[in-house]
């Protein structure tokens, strides 16, 4: 029988039935078929500490006994003060104030209508619209998709639906570009910022690596570089910290790399490990206090309805907990310099005609290609080598779990050069 799962992505015409994944432990999961696949993705780049850990288990099973759900709608409860006070904790200095919602496109939707609400009680109305990169993806949901490139994006066919938005170039100049290489990207945005700054509320950006986009990897300097635009303008700048947040970059969050402070940052994903959806948007002193007042106008009218949940709070707090007692950033260089090695220093791979570009940030890596055609089928003949890849477009990326020992990070790679032998 057929499943009546409607599938993301999915084009319902050709698609082949999905493979039913039964369980999981590590960095792999295990199919109906009895196959045994090693995650390359980590599920959309959020099961961090792979599959069936067992602290993060039993976390969530402790609190199920304690409580599952209550509105934080006029209430509040531990695991949501305690995960609130440990996010202002780890993340940039003047990040002090924790709104949350159930997932990263909701919780940029809420980064969006705090900076529009920000300037409204900032007595400028004229300053809502907003700016933000192309190759840029957001999310899926309406907001989010009016801030994704409306070019090259996954979302022109709602053109007409969604509302107009300002778009910078996206940023050329390398991760390893000195602030002289990253001066053109900056002159773009300022030209923007110059025309469009009295509409603009705030400048949104996925910091160093735009995901879903194509993996285009930039400059700490074009981080230092917006941060100062954005203050000249009155602009609010807004870190889309979904994808790069808890590591991913190389640091704990892509920010840390150019010691920047956004005016709101919004994070998921590896927020509970991948384990239950979870969003949280910080906001520093500065856009908290525009809300404090006496007009109702003044109250944020934004409430998803598991927002702060018990057990997405709870599981985060022991995912965070993980990350800093197991040391996640020092496997994380080491996956690192595994994917350095295997894939920046293989000169048949970067000589392939097909290859376009390697790149690799963090425990992140990507084979850009010159055609999507060059990966058709590329899904399933990793699947036959015990390896879970899905390419983007034209590129065949990794996002590894964290705790992916050195021979399955060599395995991955073997998987995705061979593609090319």
């Amino acid at each position: 029988m057929t499943s009546p799962v409607w599938h993301p992505y999915a084009h319902l015409k050709t698609q082949s039935p999905a493979p039913k994944v039964v369980g999981g432990t590590g960095p792999r999961f295990t199919l109906e078929s009895g196959e045994s696949l090693l995650d390359a993705t980590c599920s959309w780049w959020c099961m961090i500490h792979g599959y069936a850990h067992p602290r993060l288990v039993a976390a969530i099973r402790e609190q199920a006994g304690e409580l599952c759900h209550v509105m934080l709608g006029g209430l509040t409860h531990e695991p949501a003060d305690r995960l609130a006070r440990e996010l202002v904790r780890i993340t940039p200095a003047g990040l002090n104030h924790v709104f949350y919602s159930d997932s990263g496109s909701v919780g940029m939707e809420v980064a969006m209508k705090m900076a529009v609400q920000y300037h409204q009680l900032c007595g400028r109305p004229g300053k809502h619209r907003l700016l933000s990169l192309m190759k840029a993806y957001h999310g899926d949901t309406a907001g989010c998709m009016a801030v994704c490139d409306p070019e090259e994006g996954m979302h022109s066919l709602f053109a007409g639906y969604l509302p107009r938005h300002h778009f910078a170039p996206a940023p050329t100049a390398p991760f390893d570009a000195g602030p002289e290489a990253v001066r053109a990207d900056l002159d773009a945005l300022r030209a923007v910022l110059e025309a469009h700054h009295h509409e603009i509320a705030a400048l949104l950006m996925e910091p160093l690596l735009q995901a879903a986009g194509g993996l285009n990897m930039t400059s700490p300097h074009y981080l230092r570089g917006a941060r100062e635009l954005c203050d000249e303008f009155d602009v609010l700048l807004v870190f889309d910290e979904v994808a790069t947040g808890f590591g991913r970059t190389g640091k704990l969050f892509a920010a840390d790399h150019a010691d920047v402070t956004p005016d709101i940052m919004v994070l998921s994903k590896g927020l509970t490990g991948g384990y239950l959806g979870h969003a949280a948007t910080l906001a520093t002193d500065r856009v908290h206090e525009a809300f404090v007042g006496d007009s109702p106008h003044h109250a944020f009218m934004h409430g998803p309805t598991f927002m702060g949940n018990p057990l997405a709070c709870r599981v985060a707090l022991e995912s965070l907990a993980v990350f800093e007692e197991e040391d996640y950033l020092g496997r994380i260089a080491g996956l690192n310099r595994v994917l350095r090695d295997e894939l920046l220093e293989d000169a048949t791979l970067a000589a392939h005609p097909a290859v376009e570009d390697v790149r690799v940030l963090g425990a992140t890596a990507v084979i850009e290609t010159r055609d999507d055609a060059e990966l058709a089928g590329v899904g399933h003949w990793a699947r036959e080598q015990g390896v879970w890849l899905r390419p983007i477009g034209r590129w065949l990326y990794t996002m590894p779990a964290y705790i992916t020992d050195e021979a399955d990070m060599r395995r991955i790679t073997d998987v995705m050069k061979g593609w090319f032998r």
